[in-house]
């Protein structure tokens, strides 16, 4: 058996120095985690014929050969290991089981008294002790700890700097969301007019960009400033009405801990973003007005608020928590309302995974918009300036499923209902349904395709079209699908293309578009 594995190996690996140590030895850690160990010994040993030679390298393959069974190869991978600070407790650990399976008992208590010794890990000198009590009870059931490479690597640092920015260029065939036929406007209710809409397209320029500094002040804890950027921005002079843009600051904290197979986050922060973009009417792509004064600032935002997020897991069940509340301060505009609310949003959802290829989560989320002076909706869909603001109370609830076919390659299916409440007199109640289907395909080492596809369908129970009782009750359905593929030019270079569709149809044509864009962009990310 060993002499066939020898000369399988021995013809797989000339294709394998196409690729370099790092993919060589990520691999290795793919395998391993499969328990392919011999498989992963192969990819370990093309890593270093290609150059490598670090020390979590030498402990990967010292616990792949301790797998194995290998006792005398992994011994001399661990103890080169160990002349790492960082993973010298962890391979005296190691050796010491690994002499226990070579049957020498005295090198293994030896090697177990020094794990046991150290101060430097509170969870290996527990296992220390653990194992030396079970030797001396001849108990031969001891467990080895296994360190991938996405679980440690260097030190970590006092302080760390993440960076990306993505820039490229896009093409939109419906810059402004315009219907692409002409309508009957049955807003104005005296005397409804003909509308011939312009359905402009153009070229813009996607841009996004962000900046994470994280000061560990403890084992398990940090502190953190972030800032996010994302906008898109039109090459034609006619199109900036549709330019686009919003930025993000945030400073919190994060909690990380992982210890015998459970983990728990929790991250807290306070956000202040800045939103802008043109009220603009989407049959033409102008600046709106009210009395002959332009409104086009009506949709621009500063939000503020704090935020928590948890997450709880185990082998294979895990729990999400998250909140936020929020005040939304809208551009102020004396010709009409404004649309300054206090936003309150909490959620979960819980995931138990039945299988190494399939899951199946759950979710709850309640949130809820309160506005302070944009006035309610009377049932005949009037909108009197003495009314009561507005407020609306959304409950959803919605299951997922996602299967694994192959290792590259997965499949979900979700469903989510949404039920909102018009809290004055339910005009805008609507519930809605939406079902949604996910694929992921990774093929080679770099190359990655993601695509998503949302159809959502409303309920309106009271509302009219163009909010007037002679157009009949609202109706409203909408697609969204959008593909995404990447590929990794470098390890920290990446190309992005992407490809994203929506449609709304409604029988308040105003509201009603189809719209494609495609983007072309290079991501660079710093860490």
């Amino acid at each position: 058996m060993g002499l066939l594995l020898s000369i399988v190996f021995s013809l797989l690996a000339p294709a394998a120095y196409a690729v370099t140590a790092e993919e060589s030895f990520a691999d290795g850690n793919r395998l391993f985690r499969d328990d392919l160990y011999w498989a992963a010994l192969l990819r370990y040993r093309q890593a270093t014929q290609a150059g490598m030679d670090t020390p979590l390298l030498h402990y990967n393959t010292g616990v792949a050969h301790y797998k194995a069974g290998q006792y005398g190869r992994a011994h001399q991978a661990l103890l080169r290991a160990s002349r790492s600070p960082r993973l010298r407790v962890i391979s005296h650990y190691n050796l010491g089981l690994n002499s226990y399976a070579a049957s020498n008992n005295d090198e293994a208590l030896r090697w177990l008294r020094k794990a046991r010794d150290q101060k430097q890990s509170p969870k290996i000198r527990r296992l220390a002790i653990r194992a030396i009590a079970r030797i001396r009870k001849a108990e031969p059931r001891i467990k080895p700890v296994v360190v991938h490479a996405r679980e440690i690597g260097e030190a970590k640092k006092f302080t760390e700097l993440d960076f990306y920015a993505r820039a490229g260029f896009g093409n939109d065939d419906n810059v402004y969301r315009s219907p692409s036929r002409s309508y009957l406007d049955r807003s104005r209710r005296i005397q409804p007019v003909v509308v011939d809409p312009v359905v402009q397209s153009g070229v813009f320029y996607p841009v996004a960009l962000g900046a994470k500094y994280s000061v560990n002040s403890f084992e398990n804890e940090s502190f953190f400033g972030r800032y996010r950027f994302s906008g898109h921005f039109y090459q034609d002079a006619n199109l900036t009405n549709a330019n686009e843009f919003s930025q993000e600051v945030a400073f919190g904290t994060e909690y990380e801990r992982k210890e015998e197979g459970r983990e728990n986050i929790v991250s807290s922060a306070f956000t202040v973003a800045q939103h802008r973009e043109t009220y603009f009417d989407p049959d033409d792509g102008l600046e709106r007005a009210r009395n002959g004064v332009g409104i086009g600032d009506r949709l621009s935002y500063l939000r503020y608020g704090p935020e928590i997020r948890t997450r709880q897991s185990w082998k294979r069940f895990t729990v999400n928590l998250w909140g936020k509340a929020q005040l939304w301060n809208y551009q102020s505009t004396l010709e009409v309302p404004e649309y300054d609310n206090e936003f309150i949003r909490v959620g979960g959802n819980a995931q138990y995974r039945f299988t190494r290829t399939s899951l199946l989560r759950l979710t709850a989320e309640a949130y809820s918009r309160n506005f302070s002076d944009r006035p309610s909706y009377e049932l005949n869909g009037t909108q009197p300036i003495g009314n009561p603001t507005v407020q609306y109370d959304y409950i959803d609830y919605g299951i997922m499923a996602r299967q694994r076919i192959t290792r590259a390659m997965w499949f979900g299916v979700k469903y989510v209902r949404t039920e909102r409440t018009d809290g004055y007199l339910g005009y805008n109640d609507y519930t809605r349904d939406a079902y949604g289907f996910q694929f992921s395909l990774r093929a080679g080492k770099r190359f990655r395709l993601n695509a998503d596809a949302t159809y959502r369908v409303y309920n309106f129970t009271n509302a009219f079209a163009f909010n007037n009782p002679a157009a009949g009750r609202k109706t409203q359905e909408s697609l969204r699908g959008k593909i995404k593929a990447t590929f990794e030019l470098d390890w920290n270079v990446t190309l992005v293309g992407e490809f994203v569709y929506r449609e709304v149809g409604s029988n308040d044509f105003r509201i009603q578009y189809d719209r494609s864009q495609y983007l072309l962009s290079v991501q660079w990310n710093y860490d």
